[in-house]
């Protein structure tokens, strides 16, 4: 009796993993990595996107931050996972673009070890001060900078980042000497920035922008070729006295390369249908993301374009 018992339970358990096994992507929970900390662009955005897809998937999107070399850790933790939809990566202009240009031997290829799902948002990076630094715009920083070469400091949310290479561009073609202090994340950076540790801060604008508004920090100008229309007043940097700067952020959903093309739609068309929300594109409108849910194969090309151009930079300004 004993043996037809235990036949029958692993019977049982058989059956039981192959009605799950049939059932339709997802049936259970899928873990979305934000290959950064807790508290930035990357992870609020990734918040906003896992909430909408848990609702309209009907399984939990669970959030994991695998923070470290610039976003290299969490992104390797899902070009090795199995391509079966169950886990994403919250990837960045920094994490599939910037870092095939800046790391010699990244661990993984941005463009052969992923399959693209959709951009989720872009934004801005902005250049804000403490306000006790006496500059309201960016010819004053500028000219600041210039009559005190070496003296001012800046943050950045890790070396190599997105705001970095801002940073970066900006003092190559404004001509000036500033110096980099790196953080793990934008929460650090910003609370010593206010705290008046440091003087200048490279941001994303969603995780920069409530201290703005808040009177905490001073925005100098954002880095993209236009003003942004949730913050009009705020300069770009182009029209600031640096023509020809440009650099705009970008957050998007990717999966192991080999991830079934169903699977790869399905998330698409579910990200589609909640940025087509009012209140989700609100919310990321709000918070300086102009939301974004284009097709796999757009994402697609739009890494390979960024990864050329970072390569481009750093081959023709080292």
């Amino acid at each position: 009796m004993k043996s037809i018992r235990r036949w029958l339970a692993a019977l049982l358990v058989s059956m039981l993993w192959a009605a799950a096994a049939a059932q339709p992507f997802p049936n259970r929970p899928v873990r979305l990595i934000v290959p950064y900390p807790a508290g930035g662009s990357t992870d609020i955005l990734a918040r906003i996107a896992a909430k909408e897809l848990g609702e309209r998937l009907r399984q939990p999107f669970v959030i994991e931050n695998k923070a470290g070399a610039s976003g290299a850790i969490g992104s390797l933790e899902v070009a090795r996972a199995a391509p079966d939809g169950y886990t994403l990566l919250m990837a960045t202009a920094s994490s599939h673009g910037i870092n095939s240009a800046v790391y010699a031997q990244l661990p993984y290829d941005a463009v052969k070890d992923f399959a693209a799902l959709t951009m989720v948002a872009s934004t801005p990076n902005i250049i804000v001060v403490n306000p006790g630094l006496p500059v309201k715009n960016l010819q004053e920083l500028i000219a600041l900078a210039k009559a005190e070469p070496g003296k001012l400091n800046f943050g950045s949310t890790s070396l190599g980042g997105s705001p970095y290479m801002s940073a970066q561009l900006l003092k190559m073609m404004a001509r000036i000497d500033i110096a980099h202090v790196p953080y793990k994340g934008a929460a650090p950076m910003l609370s010593d920035l206010i705290g008046g540790q440091i003087q200048i801060g490279f941001d994303n604008l969603p995780s920069t922008i409530n201290f703005v508004r808040a009177g905490k920090l001073r925005a100098i100008a954002v880095t993209t070729a236009h003003r942004w229309p949730g913050a009009p007043e705020i300069a770009t940097v182009a029209e600031s006295g640096v023509p020809g700067y440009e650099v705009a952020g970008w957050f998007g959903l990717l999966a192991p390369a080999g991830t079934p093309k169903d699977i790869v739609d399905l998330i698409q068309q579910a990200m589609a249908a909640a940025v087509d929300k009012p209140e989700v594109r609100k919310q990321m409108l709000d918070l300086g993301a102009q939301p974004i849910a284009n097709r796999p194969e757009e994402f697609a090309a739009q890494i390979r374009r960024e990864v050329d151009k970072w390569q481009r930079v750093v081959i023709e300004h080292h």
